[in-house]
């Protein structure tokens, strides 16, 4: 193999790692975006008409429905509470500038003196690269309740 060779393959490993580190930051800025009421960072996670399908809940496209959900008064009675929303380490698949990730989510909320897992979801973002970096196209989220649908949301890790 050739230096030229080596160095073209040294790069590609080096994006790729740059690519799935700013994936992993980006899932991770959700949870204190959405738990300190920066409604607007939180939806600029997106792109614009990009979606995020809570199931049977309702589907948020962006930005204006994400802001809407996020200034709702269940949202705001929660973060009052106490809550931390928490994205698991995803399982990432690149494809040149779009990728996939799916990972465990958990909202965590404040009874007293105690915090419990409130919820927890299997999740499936789609992901493209923008010129302000990597954004969220969609994201797929199902509640953890033995459904074959979250079932079928973490096996999507296993396809790729």
């Amino acid at each position: 193999m050739s230096v030229e060779e080596r160095l073209a393959a040294l790069e590609k490993r080096v994006q790729t790692a740059e690519d799935q580190l700013e994936i992993i930051r980006l899932l991770n800025t959700y949870g204190p975006a959405v738990d300190s009421g920066a409604n607007h960072e939180a939806a600029a996670l997106w792109i614009e008409g990009g979606a995020y399908d809570a199931g049977g809940v309702a589907r948020f496209i962006a930005p204006k429905d994400l802001i809407a959900m996020y200034e709702s008064q269940g949202q705001i009675d929660l973060i009052r509470t106490g809550s931390a929303h928490l994205t698991a380490t995803p399982h990432i698949t690149l494809k040149g500038d779009a990728a996939e990730a799916v990972a465990y989510s958990f909202v965590i909320k404040r009874e007293g003196d105690r915090w419990f897992v409130w919820r927890a979801a299997a999740n499936h973002w789609s992901l493209v690269r923008t010129a302000d970096g990597w954004r969220i196209k969609e994201r797929f989220n199902r509640t953890i309740d033995g459904s074959d649908t979250s079932h079928e949301t973490l096996r999507r890790a296993l396809k790729s």
